[in-house]
């Protein structure tokens, strides 16, 4: 039972790390990527529709990305869905393909950059530090339970610790990468 709550904290603290390189994934650096417009959804015959789904995303050089829909009539949605997205960009069209120029970062857009990164990794930490939280909560009730002993319950606590200082580590590092990145000029 303890071995299924270690592997069950472990997987969970790595979803909150992929998490957390998702949504680092959204905050564009200076440089053009195709997961930036990931979180964007299109109106497709009624229903949203990743971005991905409906159209082909390419980086067409350093500062701007291409979007080809599939079908041409998208293209007026598709400009409509990156407007409303809170990313700022301002595509411009053509009658068969969208261009998304990215502006150059300014210096005070990268430091609320790097912040909203820092927000981020704090949300993951939370998280992790939750997921951890439960697990104790669970060994203690083994204990209550007499299902294991007060030693056990101990050395189960200092892994479960170890495994939650191992992915706040992931965290750190995955954060200071990020802020190096945002500050590149």
């Amino acid at each position: 039972m303890q071995e299924e709550i270690k592997e069950d904290t472990q997987d969970r603290m790595a979803k909150s790390v992929a998490a957390l390189e998702q949504a680092f994934a959204k905050i564009r650096t200076g440089r053009a990527h195709p997961s930036l417009l990931d979180g964007i959804s299109v109106d497709y015959y009624g229903n949203d529709t990743p971005l991905n789904q409906v159209a082909n995303v390419v980086v067409e050089d350093a500062r701007t990305l291409a979007v080809t829909p599939w079908e041409k009539n998208m293209i007026p949605d598709i400009e409509k869905a990156i407007l409303k997205s809170d990313l700022g960009l301002n595509p411009t069209s053509t009658s068969e393909k969208i261009r998304i120029p990215l502006p150059p970062l300014t210096e005070e857009n990268r430091r609320d950059l790097t912040k909203i990164a820092r927000n981020e990794a704090e949300n993951a930490r939370i998280a992790i530090r939750n997921v951890r939280r439960d697990a104790n909560s669970l060994l203690k009730e083994l204990q209550k339970d007499k299902d294991i002993t007060e030693d056990e319950l101990h050395r189960a606590e200092d892994d479960i610790q170890k495994i939650t200082d191992d992915h706040v580590k992931q965290v750190e590092d995955t954060l200071s990468v990020k802020e190096a990145d945002l500050m590149k000029i």
